[in-house]
């Protein structure tokens, strides 16, 4: 039975097991893949560079909310290809799988930045994504969950696994990573 209680330690659970890996398939200290992130997220503001975020459904909302949010607060160049135009000019006329790669092909440069959610790891547009953002030689950070052996999961210089079998739990744990990476970047920011 669900409890509110249960479902919280289920949440935290689930984020204390977080498998976290980079390029070679090397398992990382979770603490040392934020690092991570925050420096490639501080090299693009340096830079000023941009930061790409995709997802379906709940996970695109998410990378609306983080690009508003990495606009607003963190002072980063971001956007979510989330427009209803032209997701659906792209999957009526090419295919639903290309609907984030065309607009990566079109708005992103080799030292920007894709940022992945999908709790499953594998719907075939951000598949897709990630394979135009490796020829575009972009830098990848996918959050995935529910399989172990998800598609997106090994293809980033970051990966970040919630190994949870219901999409409440992925989704809930990628949104707090999510906050947690920005915070971060903010705070690291403060202190410069």
């Amino acid at each position: 039975m669900i409890t509110f209680n249960s479902y919280i330690k289920e949440i935290e659970a689930s984020l204390q097991a977080m498998i976290v890996t980079d390029i070679s398939n090397n398992v990382i200290q979770q603490e040392e893949g934020i690092n991570r992130w925050s420096l490639i997220t501080q090299k693009v503001k340096k830079a000023n560079d941009v930061m790409f975020f995709v997802g379906n459904g709940a996970s695109a909302m998410m990378a609306s909310h983080m690009a508003a949010d990495a606009s607003k607060n963190g002072e980063l160049r971001s956007l979510a290809f989330n427009d209803a135009a032209l997701m659906t000019a792209v999957s009526n006329d090419v295919s639903y799988e290309d609907c984030f790669s065309i607009p990566l092909k079109r708005f992103a440069n080799s030292d920007d930045v894709l940022v992945t959610i999908s709790s499953s790891g594998n719907s075939p547009n951000i598949i897709r994504a990630i394979e135009t953002a490796r020829q575009l030689e972009m830098k990848i950070v996918t959050l995935s969950g529910m399989q172990a052996d998800n598609r997106s999961r090994k293809k980033g210089d970051l990966n970040f696994y919630i190994p949870a079998d219901t999409y409440g739990v992925v989704e809930a744990s990628h949104q707090v990573l999510l906050h947690c990476w920005l915070d971060k970047f903010m705070e690291e920011e403060r202190k410069a």
